[in-house]
């Protein structure tokens, strides 16, 4: 079981850009796909991002943000990071990352056995 903690979420001007983390312990990151989701209020929880293959070389991106955002992994295999650039008011949610037990990925949350707590991006002038 892996325990994840995203961390950098804040309130961003529209245009901005945030870098988002998922630190991973309990397990190395090689055998699992981590995926971003993000849950605004009153909507579904939807998938963003998601890095997978046994060495992070295969990523997938939702339509509404490719182009703007791009997922990476460290060397270690032990952080996850969400590069989000030219921010829109429409990104504002609670983004987690998630775990999947195995590195294929896939944008359906019920497919993720571990998540983390959360981390707020707000985007407003």
């Amino acid at each position: 079981q892996l325990q994840l903690v995203e961390s950098g979420g804040d309130l961003v001007q529209p245009g901005g850009s945030l870098r988002l983390s998922c630190a991973a312990s309990g397990s190395t990151l090689a055998y699992h796909a981590i995926g971003w989701f993000r849950q605004a209020p009153g909507k579904e929880r939807e998938g963003v991002s998601c890095i997978g293959g046994s060495s992070g070389s295969f990523t997938h991106y939702a339509d509404s943000v490719k182009g703007r955002f791009t997922i990476s992994r460290d060397n270690a295999k032990t952080t996850v990071y969400l590069q989000m650039n030219s921010l829109k008011p429409e990104d504002t949610a609670v983004y987690y990352c998630a775990a999947k037990r195995s590195y294929y990925c896939s944008d359906q949350p019920e497919y993720y056995a571990d998540w983390g707590q959360g981390t707020q991006v707000t985007v407003s002038s």
